[in-house]
């Protein structure tokens, strides 16, 4: 099995913690948790950790350089383990999916995210595999401030099932294949049944 470099975005410091841009680093808590996989190892410019999932070990990264520096810590880290864009998995937020949704998407642009703009333009091109955590979109106005803001309490109690539910689908995909992921899951809304 290949080993990824699984890499959650989001923004250092507390009073990001519970905001929705920060949907990659909660995955990856959840992940680490769940797993028993402590983020605890300060590299590449983030704080990285090792998940041993049936017989590979996958590499998981929070890069702490902000949100719009965070290709600088994945270009790090997929240089030191020699791998290509193709073992790499970016998980965030993702505007563009209800919260509930998430979704694998293979390449593309990076739709405003400046996330996935500072690792583009790192890495030189975008076919690399994304877990997008759906937080739906503001009503109207300002995108900047709506994904910058608190998770509401009512989202909060929901989110370890969402996430819990992306866990699931990055495990089905190690295990067999990302067709077989997306054809179950990329239609599905975790807080449905």
């Amino acid at each position: 099995m290949r080993t990824f470099i699984i890499a959650g975005l989001g923004n250092p410091g507390p009073q990001y913690q519970w905001t929705r841009h920060n949907a990659g680093f909660l995955f990856l808590d959840r992940l680490a948790h769940l797993e028993n996989s402590p983020l605890n190892r300060k590299s590449f410019a983030g704080l990285a950790g090792e998940w041993s999932y049936r017989d590979s070990r996958h590499v998981l990264l929070k890069p702490q350089t902000f949100m719009n520096l965070s290709g600088k810590s994945v270009m790090q880290a997929l240089q030191f383990y020699k791998l290509p864009l193709s073992q790499l998995i970016v998980v965030h937020d993702e505007l563009d999916l209800p919260f509930g949704a998430v979704r694998f998407k293979q390449g593309g642009g990076h739709g405003g995210h400046n996330g996935l703009r500072s690792i583009m333009e790192q890495l030189g091109k975008g076919d690399f595999l994304r877990l997008r955590i759906g937080i739906g979109r503001p009503p109207h106005g300002d995108t900047v401030n709506y994904v910058l803001g608190s998770i509401p309490p009512e989202q909060m109690e929901q989110l370890p099932r969402v996430l819990d539910g992306g866990l699931e689908m990055l495990e089905m995909m190690l295990d067999q294949g990302l067709p077989k992921a997306m054809s179950l899951f990329n239609n599905k809304n975790f807080l449905e049944g």
